[in-house]
C-alpha cells in the first residue's frame, strides 16, 4: 500500500476547501493551486502550502494540467486529488499525474476514457444490460438530417453535448424550427466549456425524475452502491436541490437501480467513488451517464449513512480494500441540499457578480460548504456556485423544515442569489408532498418564486427599522431616550424622513418622538400600533399590532440590508442632494456581467416582439442570451460578435 503524505487539491472554491478538510483530519499535508483571482480565497490561505497558477481564466490555470503536476513536483508532493470540476474527468490528466510518479485520487483513466463520451458510455452500459434511451449522433447531419433524427427519437428531444456536464452543451427542443438554433447554441457552448463540440440527440422525458446511485470501488474488485440521490429540481439542466433517499424510490426499485449503477462501473474497471445517473418514470429507469468523480451533492449520501466520500476516495488510493462499514452502511433518517448561487433567478438565471459584505449561515443542524466568506469577491471568471447547504434529520418533513429555515435566516448581503427561490421551492405543496420532477421549473416561474419573500408590508416595516438605524449611526450626541436615537421635540414638527428604493419599490419613512411616543409615517401614513424597544446602528426591536421582533440591520454606503424573520430586504438609500447624471436613451439593454459577445441575432432598423432573441453573450462557463424587454424596432447596435464587454455597457437599444 501507498502512504499518501502531501496531496495537492486541483481544484477552487468550496470544493477545494472539502477535499482539504478530510485530508488535514487524516494527517495528510494540503497544497493548494490558485489562479490570479483566487490568491486571497478562502482555500488557499487554509492550505498548509500553495502554488499560483498564473491567469485568469480557467483554460490559463486550473486546466493547465502541466502547471498543476510542476506545483506537486515543487512542493515535494506524492498524490493530486482532481475534486469535481475542471480536470476530474480527463483522461488524459489523470495518465499525466500517474506517469509523473504520483498517486492519483480517482478512477482509471481507462475509465474515465470510457465515460468521458456519452455515447459511448450508453453503448457500453446497453451491451452491459444497463436501460439507456434512444439517442443519435448528429456529427456529420445537414438540418434536414437532424431534423429527421428527432421525428424518429420522438419530440421533444434533449440536444445534448457528448463530453463534460453540468447543464452545459444542452437545449430542450420541442419542433424541427427551433432546433437548428438549439443545435448551433449547444455545439458552440459544449465547445468552449470541453474543448469537444460534439452533440447529440436523446429523447426527452418532461415528467421525469432525474435520481442517481452513489458507487465506491476498490482497486481489488469490490463494488458498492450507497443508496441513491434524488436531483429532480433544476434549473437550465442543473441541479439546485437533491436529497437521499429518493421520495419516489422503494426498497425493491432501490435495489434494481443498485444492481444496474454496481453493473456499470464493473463494466469499465471502475475504482475510486463515482455516480451512474438514471431517469426515473413510472418505475422504470434509463442510463444517463456516469460521472467519474466526486458530485457536488456527494454531501446528502454522506450525511444519511455517516461516510466521509473523500476518506474513502482518499484510503482506495493508498491500495487499501473497501472497509467493512461500506458493505453495512444503512440510510438513518433524510438529508436535502440546496446550492446557493449568486445569479437572478428573474431573469432566467443570469450570474451575477459584486462582493459578499455578508455572509452568515448560522442555523443549528445544518452543514455549510462554502468557498466563500465576508468580504469575497465573486467574479465573471467561474461556476457562480457560493456554497452548499446540507440539513440532516430522522424524517424528510424535517429535514427539509430545517434546510429551508436555515435558508430563510441566512445573511447573504451584497450579491444577488437564488436564496429567495429555493426557500419557496422548499415551500411549494409539490416539493412537500414529494411530487417534484424535473420540469418543475418550467411549470412554475422561476422569477415569480425567486422574487423577494418578505412582502409589501413587511418590507415596510423593514424599512422603518433601517431608517432608524440609519439615525442611530449617524447620530454624534447621546440619544433623549434611551434605546431610541435622538429626535425628539418639545414643539411638534415635520418628521424626520429617510426614503429607500426596496424590493416592492421606494419607500418613504417618517418619523418623530413625541410625548406620546415614537410617531412613524409610511408614505405619509401614520402607522398605528407600533413601539420601538430598542435601537442601535445593527438591529432594532419593533412591535407591530403585538408582536415584538428583532430585525439585523447591515449598512454598506447607501445599500441596507434588513434580515428579519420573514426574510431579507435591500434597501438602497435615497441621496438627499444628488449627482447630475446624464439621461440614458430608454429603452437600453446593458450586458449583465463582463463577457464576450459570442452573436447578434439583430441589426438597426430591425422590428423586434418582447422577448425576442437579441444577443448571445457568454459569461462564467454559460451562454446567455439577451431578450426584447418589448415590442418596438431597434435604433441602436452597439456590439459585434467577439467583442469584450463589462458589466452595465449599453448592447443594443429597442424604441
Amino acid at each position: 500500500m501507498t502512504r499518501i503524505t502531501k496531496l495537492v487539491v486541483a481544484n477552487r472554491g468550496e470544493i477545494a476547501r472539502r477535499v482539504a478538510r478530510t485530508a488535514k483530519a487524516m494527517g495528510m499535508a494540503t497544497v493548494a493551486v490558485f489562479s490570479e483571482p483566487d490568491s486571497d480565497a478562502p482555500f488557499v490561505a487554509e492550505a498548509d502550502e500553495s502554488v499560483p497558477l498564473g491567469g485568469t481564466t480557467p483554460a490559463d490555470s486550473y486546466l493547465r494540467g502541466d502547471r498543476i503536476i510542476a506545483a506537486a513536483k515543487l512542493t515535494g508532493a506524492d498524490a493530486v486529488h482532481p475534486g469535481y470540476g475542471f480536470l476530474a474527468e480527463s483522461a488524459s490528466f489523470a495518465q499525466a499525474v500517474i506517469d509523473a510518479g504520483l498517486v492519483w485520487v480517482g478512477p482509471p483513466p481507462s475509465a474515465i476514457a470510457a465515460m468521458g463520451s456519452k455515447l459511448e458510455a450508453k453503448r457500453i452500459m446497453e451491451e452491459a444490460g444497463v436501460p439507456a434511451l434512444p439517442s443519435i449522433d448528429l456529427t456529420g447531419l445537414d438540418e434536414d438530417g437532424m431534423a429527421n433524427a428527432a421525428e424518429q427519437i420522438g419530440w421533444p428531444v434533449l440536444v445534448k453535448a457528448s463530453a463534460g456536464g453540468g447543464g452545459k452543451g444542452m437545449r430542450v427542443v420541442h419542433g424541427r424550427g427551433d432546433l437548428g438554433e438549439a443545435v448551433e447554441g449547444a455545439a458552440r457552448e459544449a465547445g468552449s466549456a470541453f474543448g469537444d463540440a460534439t452533440v447529440f440527440l436523446e429523447h426527452y422525458l418532461e415528467r421525469a425524475r432525474h435520481v442517481e446511485i452513489q458507487v465506491v470501488a476498490d482497486g481489488l474488485g469490490a463494488v458498492a452502491h450507497l443508496f441513491e440521490r434524488d436531483c429532480s429540481i433544476q434549473r437550465r439542466h442543473q441541479k439546485i436541490i437533491e436529497e437521499s433517499p429518493s421520495p419516489a424510490v422503494g426498497s425493491e426499485l432501490r435495489s434494481r437501480m443498485g444492481e444496474a449503477a454496481t453493473a456499470a462501473a464493473r463494466a469499465v474497471g471502475y475504482v475510486s467513488a463515482g455516480t451512474v445517473e438514471f431517469l426515473l418514470h413510472e418505475g422504470q429507469f434509463w442510463f444517463l451517464e456516469m460521472n467519474t468523480r466526486l458530485q457536488v451533492e456527494h454531501p446528502v449520501t454522506e450525511a444519511v449513512t455517516g461516510l466521509d466520500l473523500v476518506r474513502l476516495q482518499l484510503r482506495i488510493a493508498q491500495g487499501e480494500p473497501l472497509p467493512p462499514e461500506v458493505a453495512a452502511a444503512e440510510m438513518l433518517g433524510h438529508a436535502v441540499e440546496a446550492r446557493l448561487y449568486a445569479e437572478d433567478p428573474a431573469t432566467y438565471f443570469l450570474p451575477a457578480t459584486g462582493t459578499l459584505h455578508r455572509f452568515r449561515i448560522t442555523h443549528p443542524g445544518v452543514r455549510v460548504d462554502s468557498g466563500v466568506e465576508d468580504g469575497s469577491a465573486v467574479t465573471v471568471y467561474y461556476d457562480p456556485m457560493l456554497a452548499k447547504v446540507i440539513a440532516r434529520a430522522p424524517n424528510r418533513t424535517e429535514a427539509v423544515a430545517v434546510l429551508t429555515a436555515a435558508l430563510a435566516g441566512a445573511e447573504i448581503h451584497g450579491v444577488t442569489t437564488n436564496r429567495d427561490l429555493l426557500v419557496r421551492v422548499l415551500r411549494h405543496p409539490d416539493f412537500t408532498a414529494g411530487q417534484a420532477d424535473t420540469g418543475f421549473l418550467e411549470r412554475h416561474d422561476p422569477a415569480e418564486l425567486g422574487g423577494p419573500l418578505p412582502t409589501a408590508s413587511e418590507t415596510s416595516l423593514h424599512a422603518v427599522a433601517a431608517a432608524l438605524a440609519v439615525q442611530a449611526e449617524r447620530r454624534v450626541e447621546p440619544p433623549v431616550l434611551a434605546g431610541v436615537p435622538s429626535g425628539w421635540r418639545n414643539n411638534p414638527s415635520q418628521p424626520q424622513r429617510v426614503d429607500f428604493d426596496g424590493p416592492h419599490g421606494t419607500v418613504a419613512v417618517g418619523y418623530r418622538f413625541a410625548r406620546a411616543g415614537l410617531e412613524v409615517e409610511v408614505d405619509g401614513v401614520s402607522v398605528p400600533g407600533l413601539a420601538v424597544h430598542q435601537v442601535t446602528a445593527t438591529w432594532v426591536d419593533i412591535e407591530s399590532d403585538g408582536v415584538r421582533r428583532r430585525y439585523r440591520v447591515h449598512r454598506r454606503g447607501r445599500d441596507t440590508w434588513v434580515d428579519g424573520p420573514e426574510g431579507c430586504s435591500h434597501l438602497v438609500e435615497h441621496l438627499r442632494f444628488p449627482d447630475a447624471v446624464a439621461e440614458e436613451i430608454p429603452g437600453s439593454l446593458h450586458a449583465p456581467m463582463p463577457g464576450r459577445v459570442v452573436k447578434v441575432l439583430v441589426a438597426e432598423n430591425d422590428p423586434v416582439v418582447a422577448g425576442q432573441a437579441l444577443l448571445v453573450l457568454e459569461a462564467m462557463k454559460m451562454e446567455h442570451t439577451l431578450r426584447a424587454p418589448h415590442t418596438g424596432k431597434v435604433i441602436s447596435v452597439k456590439a459585434q460578435p467577439e467583442d469584450q464587454v463589462e458589466a452595465a455597457q449599453t448592447l443594443i437599444v429597442v424604441e
